[in-house]
């Protein structure tokens, strides 16, 4: 039996920032895979790259945050915080955001939401490690725009698979 990869472009997914806070310092990336796991208790799922520095600070502090992107955001933004690496550039130079009552960034633009979340398990993927968590608070920071999904980043946009994605195949 083979594997078409093309059939997990069927997969529907969402583009997220997902970020975390260590020592004063935030962090964010994107990532496409995040679900709601549970409605009661309210808990997501997220995989994140275990190369990435938002990975590490996840690790270290038990706590992230997850925001929907706005369809309709450029590519220069999702750049941003999707194709540079927080360990020798600072994502959020350039974009207005607050940190949150638990400590984490909450981006400004661009977004419709935020959920902070308390990690309780994690689940290792190999590549990933999976963070099943609690959401202590989510907020709708817009109640304007429709969340960005990734078929859209990669049929409208032309936007392209960074290799530390979950949906990257080399």
């Amino acid at each position: 039996m083979n594997i078409d990869i093309k059939a997990f472009y069927d997969l529907s997914y969402g583009v997220y920032i997902v970020g975390s806070c260590l020592d004063g310092k935030p962090n964010a990336m994107i990532a496409n895979s995040v679900m709601q796991v549970t409605a009661c208790p309210e808990k997501l799922a997220i995989c994140v790259n275990k190369e990435s520095l938002t990975h590490e600070y996840i690790l270290k502090r038990g706590f992230l945050s997850v925001q929907a992107i706005k369809e309709g955001s450029d590519m220069v933004f999702i750049g941003n915080f999707g194709f540079r690496t927080g360990r020798n550039f600072d994502k959020f130079a350039k974009y207005k955001f607050n940190l949150t009552q638990n400590n984490l960034p909450a981006v400004l633009e661009n977004t419709l939401d935020i959920f902070e979340i308390k990690t309780e398990q994690t689940i290792d993927l190999k590549t990933h490690t999976m963070f099943i968590g609690n959401v202590v608070s989510a907020e709708v920071l817009s109640g304007e725009g429709k969340p960005l999904t990734y078929n859209y980043y990669q049929t409208v946009m032309r936007g392209k698979t960074p290799r530390g994605a979950t949906t990257f195949k080399g």
